[in-house]
């Protein structure tokens, strides 16, 4: 790269040195990005239709500094279509038509266009309708990028005319490889021991454009030998991890805790918590999913986990952050931990299923009250079996409408305090057939 500035006129060389790194390393071909192979690939989406010469619009979903951008300027050189760029924050209905119009007289003189909307889940409902007619007459190419989920952002329509590619954060390995691009632009190495430049790659959390930058600032430090991981974190601030309270991360790793404490794993679901906890996540949020992990996965099978639950949220308002975050991350050990049943609530949403199919059917008439003579002598109260006057307390009456026939919803496991549920459930069936015989 040194030998290339040195063709270069003076002029030249010192724009290009002024540009920030990640410009001057823009991959010129689809064949430089770095990762995305489950796209790029030869029998991939994109390399599938580059060789068919058949390219349809495209709606790139995937996070911050993966290639979006860049990839979308590329297929536009690789296909002879002009490059449009806009951000749908800054971009308003006036702006649009005058694309959209530009975009006509192209095509009138033979050339298309390929608009690349950058955050489109930004557009309003009324504002992505604008680009149909214009995508179905073939006046633009539509690529669209975003960093939310496609499925609830976008409209159906567009996204019928739209084939979604996902793009993944960039792994270590890429990272690395981007680092030694970056070296070879820069004409040296970083100053980091191997340690150090670990941890400046996980300080990177994906991002291809924030390792880029993070490289610049420490091209510019004046250093004697090279730096171990504590100097490096001392001088770079470490970069906020990417979570949205109220978009895709928030939801993703709000299952992916739920389901490590169903699975029983209490390292993972501690993992998931500080990473929700880290990333901003409302602790009082988490009190109320951790109590509702108690009582639909776990249930019956342990009452106490309950309990546990409402009294590490409880300590966490008393005590506040951080140290109230200890106690819910004790109750998400606990929870990992206990005997897990979801008998409760399948029996309550068939229960529930149940109820609304037969819609208003009354109780029968002898487990109603009669305080008035007049339902007394509507049969009221008749023939009611008094339990604790029966062998056992137990009088085995129906209680459900008459002509019903009877419903068996909970159904305990043969796991924890359920275990011994179980055997009472099937002592009163005993005992009721008994009574009915």
């Amino acid at each position: 790269m040194a030998d290339l500035f040195d063709t270069l006129p003076q002029s030249d060389t010192a724009a290009q040195a002024s540009r920030p790194l990640a410009d001057r390393l823009r991959p010129k071909r689809l064949a430089d990005v770095i990762g995305q192979d489950q796209v790029l690939g030869p029998e991939a989406p994109l390399g599938v239709m580059l060789s068919s010469g058949s390219l349809s619009s495209l709606i790139f979903w995937g996070p911050p500094g993966v290639g979006k951008t860049t990839i979308a300027r590329l297929l536009a050189d690789e296909t002879d279509l002009q490059f449009v760029q806009i951000s749908a924050i800054f971009t308003g209905v006036a702006e649009l038509k005058r694309i959209f119009e530009a975009a006509k007289l192209r095509r009138g003189n033979g050339q298309g266009t390929l608009l690349f909307v950058d955050e489109i889940h930004r557009f309003n409902k009324a504002q992505q309708d604008g680009f149909l007619p214009h995508m179905e007459d073939g006046t633009i190419l539509l690529v669209g990028a975003t960093t939310e989920n496609p499925s609830f952002e976008l409209n159906s329509a567009l996204l019928s005319r739209s084939q979604v590619l996902v793009l993944d954060r960039l792994s270590l390995a890429d990272l690395e490889l981007l680092a030694q691009r970056a070296e070879r632009e820069l004409d040296r190495e970083m100053p980091l021991t191997g340690e150090a430049r670990e941890a400046l790659l996980e300080m990177a959390d994906g991002d291809g454009r924030a390792l880029l930058n993070l490289v610049e600032q420490i091209a510019a430090w004046k250093t004697d030998g090279r730096l171990d991981r504590d100097a490096l974190v001392t001088r770079l601030q470490k970069r906020a991890a990417q979570y949205d309270k109220s978009g895709d991360a928030h939801y993703n790793l709000i299952s992916a805790l739920h389901k490590s404490v169903r699975g029983s794993d209490p390292d993972a679901s501690l993992y998931w918590l500080a990473r929700m906890l880290g990333g901003g996540e409302d602790p009082r949020y988490l009190a109320r999913r951790i109590t509702r992990m108690s009582v639909e996965d776990i249930g019956l099978a342990d009452p106490q986990a309950q309990r546990v639950c409402l009294d590490a949220w409880e300590t966490f308002e008393r005590l506040g952050s951080p140290e109230g975050e200890l106690a819910l991350a004790q109750a998400v050990v606990y929870l990992a931990l206990a005997p897990k049943s979801n008998a409760g609530y399948v029996g309550f949403k068939s229960a529930a299923a149940a109820a609304r199919k037969t819609g208003s059917e009354p109780p029968p008439k002898h487990i109603l009250n009669a305080p008035t003579r007049l339902m007394k002598e509507q049969g009221y109260g008749e023939g009611y079996a008094y339990d604790h006057d029966a062998e056992d307390a137990f009088s085995g009456q129906d209680y459900f409408p008459e002509g019903m026939k009877r419903g068996v919803y909970y159904q305990p496991v043969e796991r924890g305090f359920e275990r011994e549920l179980k055997k009472r459930l099937e002592f009163f069936m005993r005992q009721r057939a008994k009574r009915q015989a």
